[in-house]
C-alpha cells in the first residue's frame, strides 16, 4: 500500500463513520488530527458521542467544520453572537474574530464561562446559529501585549497555518512503520545546568527534546560560542541528521535554558513542528523577544531575530496536559503538569505498539508552593526516566516552606525599618508570581508584616503575571478562583508599578523592589543592584538558583566588589557593601528529598533512571542514590553520550 492509499484510508473510515444527516463532504489531516467538514454542524454536536466514538475508532483527536458555503457571512454572525452572549462575559469591541481558513469563530471573552454557557448551551446555540465553530480565549485581567501580539499573529497567518498543518498531518499518518531500535542522545544540559537538548531517534523518527541556551554566554548572543569548555549552544552538528531531519522539537517549559535555541534552528531552516502547551507558547515569546533587546542592548549580535521567533510562533502546535498526539506515526505525546512554572509538563513518548517508554521531566517542583500543584506521578508505563538534578546533592535539602517564607518577611521587616532597600531579583517567569502570592498574604493576613512603604515591581513581571490571568486553570485552584472572581492576587493594591525614572525610586525612601533578572546577568535587577550595592543598609535577597559563573552566584560568595558597566558602556569599580541574604525554599525545583520522593511515588515505577540538568557532583550522586533506593540501573549521561534502549 501506497502512502497515498494508507492515508486515503483513514480519511474514508473517518468520512464513514459521520452520520449520514451532518452531509460530510471531506476529511483531510491537520496536523496531529483529522478534520471533517459537514454541511450540517449541528448535527454532530448535538450528540457528544459521535465525536468521541469517532476518536476513539481512530485514534486521533476529530475536529468537526462546516463547509464554507454553510457558514453565515462575518458581520451578520457577529451579530448573532452578541446577542446570544451576556454582556457581563466580558467581550469587547474586537472580542470576536473569524479565521474562515478553518470556519471557526474566536470569542476572547473576561469570563469565558458565561460564553460558554451552561453545559455548553450557549456554543451549541451559536453553532446552530451561524454554523461557525466557536473557540472561547480568556482575556487575561492584565494588560498584555505579548498575548495580544501572539493571537493577532496566528489569525494574520491563518492561511499559512492551514497549509502547515495539513501537510504536518500528511507526514504524521504516513503508513505505520516498525522501527528496530531506540536510542537517547545528550546534546546539553547533562552534567551541567543550561543549553537543554535530548535527541530521541528511532529507525524512522527523529524527535528533539528541548534546545535552549546556557544562562550566562547566552545573553551575550553570537558572540559567546567561541568554544571551550563553557560553550553556550547544545551539540547539535553531532546529531548526524540535518535540521529537516527532525520530525518534531517538544519544549517541557519556557524558560531560555530549555527553548532559547529553537528560533536559530528556523533561521537556518527548520520548517517543522513545535510542541508545547499554550502558556509555554506565549511565555515563549515573551521572553525570546526580550532575549534579542537585551543582547543589542549591551552591544551583542543576537542568534536570530523577531522574524525567526515569528516563525517558530507560526509552527507551534498547543497540547493541553493529559491530551495524547502522534508526533510521527509511532511516537505519541501526553504532556503532564510539571509544576516548575506556568505551563511545564513532563514528556511523555509512548514509542510503537508498547514498545518503549520514555519520560523526561524537564524542570519539576514535587513540593508546595502557592502558585501550581506539584508534578504529576502517574504515567501509563515508564521504561527510562530522565529527571532534573538541579538541587540533586546530598546537601541539597531546603528550609521548611513557612520557615522561609518568615525569614524573608523578618529580613525584610528589619531592613526597611532600618531605613534601607531590599532588591529581591527573580525570574520573571514562576518566581515572581510565587513572591507577589507570598508578600500579598502575609501584609494582607498578617498585620505583624505591615510594611509602611512601596512594592515596586519593574522589568517582564507585570506581562508575565499577565500572562498567567489568561492561563487560570493551569494555577493552584484557589489561586484560580480568585482570578476568575476579579481578584487576581498579581494587581493587589499592595504593589505598584514602577514607573519613569529608576533614579526617582531610589532617591526615595525604604522600599522592596521586585525586578526582573534572576541571576544578576542582565535585566533591571542588575540596573538597581549597581545603584543599591554600595550602601550597607540595603539588603539583596536570592531566592532562586544562581548559575555557578553568573554574577549572582558570585555576590552570594561574599564578592567584595565587582567592575560593571555603566550608562556611557565604561566599566567601573562597584563596592558591595549591601546585605546578602539567601531564602531557600521558593525555588520551582525540586530539593533532593523531594526529587527521591518523587520516584518513590511515581507509578509506576521506572525501570532505568537517567539524572541530567544539575551540576556534575550533583548529577552523580542522585543517579547512585535512585539506583540504591529504586533498585533499578540509574547513571548520569554527559553530554555526547548516546543510550541505546532496543
Amino acid at each position: 500500500m501506497s502512502e497515498d492509499e494508507y492515508n486515503k484510508e483513514i480519511l474514508e473510515k473517518v468520512k464513514g463513520l459521520i452520520p449520514s444527516d451532518a452531509g460530510a463532504s471531506s476529511v483531510e489531516f491537520e496536523g496531529p488530527d483529522v478534520a471533517v467538514y459537514v454541511d450540517n454542524v449541528p448535527a454532530i454536536y448535538m450528540d457528544e458521542s459521535i465525536i468521541k466514538n469517532i476518536s476513539a475508532s481512530v485514534k486521533k483527536r476529530l475536529i468537526v467544520r462546516s463547509n464554507a458555503s454553510k457558514l453565515t457571512e462575518p458581520d451578520a454572525a457577529a451579530e448573532k453572537i452578541r446577542s446570544l452572549i451576556p454582556v457581563d462575559a466580558g467581550v469587547g469591541p474586537e472580542g470576536i474574530r473569524f479565521m474562515p481558513e478553518f470556519s471557526e469563530v474566536y470569542i476572547e471573552a473576561l469570563k469565558p464561562g458565561l460564553v460558554i454557557g451552561k453545559g455548553g448551551s450557549t456554543l451549541m446555540q451559536i453553532i446552530k446559529e451561524t454554523n461557525w465553530v466557536p473557540r472561547v480565549l480568556r482575556q487575561p485581567t492584565m494588560n498584555s501585549d505579548v498575548i495580544k501580539g501572539v493571537r493577532q499573529l496566528m489569525f494574520k497567518e491563518s492561511t499559512f497555518r492551514k497549509k502547515f498543518l495539513s501537510g504536518l498531518g500528511r507526514k504524521i499518518n504516513r503508513i505505520n512503520t516498525k522501527s528496530e531500535w531506540i536510542k537517547a542522545t545528550a546534546l546539553g544540559g547533562f552534567k551541567e545546568v543550561g543549553r537543554s537538548s535530548l535527541l530521541v531517534e528511532t529507525t524512522h523518527s527523529k524527535i528533539l527534546i528541548d534546545c535552549g541556551i546556557s544562562p550566562e554566554p547566552g545573553i551575550r548572543g553570537a558572540e559567546a560560542n567561541s568554544g571551550g569548555e563553557n560553550k553556550a549552544y547544545p551539540y547539535l552538528d553531532s546529531m548526524n541528521i540535518t535540521i529537516n531531519d527532525l520530525d518534531a522539537v517538544i519544549l517541557t517549559h519556557a524558560h531560555m535554558d530549555h527553548m532559547g535555541f529553537v528560533p536559530y534552528l528556523f533561521k537556518f531552516g527548520y520548517t517543522g513542528p513545535v510542541y508545547c502547551t499554550p502558556p509555554t507558547r506565549d511565555l515563549a515569546a515573551l521572553l525570546l523577544y526580550d532575549y534579542t533587546k537585551l543582547v543589542m542592548k549591551t552591544g551583542g549580535v543576537p542568534l536570530y531575530g523577531e522574524k525567526d521567533i515569528r516563525n517558530m510562533l507560526m509552527h507551534m502546535v498547543t497540547r493541553d496536559y493529559g491530551e495524547v498526539t502522534n508526533v510521527t506515526d509511532e511516537i505519541k505525546l501526553t504532556y503532564h503538569n510539571a509544576g516548575h512554572i506556568l505551563g511545564s509538563g513532563t514528556v511523555h513518548l509512548h514509542i510503537g505498539e508498547g514498545m518503549y517508554n520514555i519520560v523526561s521531566t524537564g524542570d519539576m517542583k514535587y513540593g508546595f508552593n502557592r502558585l501550581l500543584d506539584e508534578t504529576d506521578t502517574r504515567y501509563p508505563r515508564i521504561d527510562a526516566l530522565f529527571i532534573e538534578s538541579t538541587y540533586g546533592g546530598p546537601n541539597d535539602i531546603t528550609a521548611n516552606r513557612k520557615q522561609a517564607e518568615i525569614e524573608l518577611m523578618e529580613n525584610i521587616k528589619r531592613t526597611v525599618q532600618n531605613g534601607g532597600k531590599v532588591l529581591i531579583p527573580l525570574f520573571s517567569v514562576g518566581r515572581s508570581q510565587e513572591l507577589q502570592l507570598v508578600l500579598e498574604s502575609y501584609l494582607t493576613n498578617n498585620p505583624a508584616y505591615k510594611l509602611e512603604c512601596p512594592i515596586y515591581l519593574d522589568g517582564m513581571i507585570l506581562e508575565a503575571s499577565a500572562i498567567h490571568t489568561a492561563y487560570p486553570e493551569y494555577l493552584r485552584l484557589g489561586v484560580q478562583q480568585r482570578i476568575l472572581s476579579n481578584n487576581s492576587p498579581f494587581e493587589s493594591e499592595i504593589f505598584e508599578v514602577a514607573k519613569g525614572e529608576r533614579s526617582e525610586i531610589l532617591d526615595k525612601g525604604p522600599a522592596v523592589i521586585l525586578a526582573s533578572g534572576g541571576m544578576l546577568n542582565g535585566g533591571v535587577s542588575l540596573e538597581y543592584f549597581k545603584a543599591m550595592a554600595e550602601d550597607p543598609k540595603n539588603m539583596v535577597i536570592f531566592v532562586g538558583y544562581n548559575s555557578v559563573s553568573s554574577l549572582g552566584r558570585r555576590v552570594q560568595n561574599r564578592l567584595s566588589e565587582v567592575a560593571l558597566p555603566g550608562e556611557d558602556g565604561k566599566m567601573s569599580q562597584i563596592k558591595i557593601n549591601m546585605q546578602v541574604k539567601t531564602v531557600e525554599g521558593f525555588s520551582g525545583h525540586s530539593d533532593r528529598r523531594q526529587l527521591l520522593d518523587f520516584v518513590r511515588n511515581l507509578r509506576p515505577s521506572p525501570r532505568k533512571i537517567f539524572t541530567m540538568h544539575g551540576e556534575e557532583s550533583k548529577c552523580e550522586d542522585l543517579a547512585r542514590t535512585m539506583g540504591n533506593v529504586m533498585h533499578v540501573e540509574s547513571r548520569s549521561p554527559m553530554d555526547l553520550d548516546s543510550i541505546r534502549f532496543k
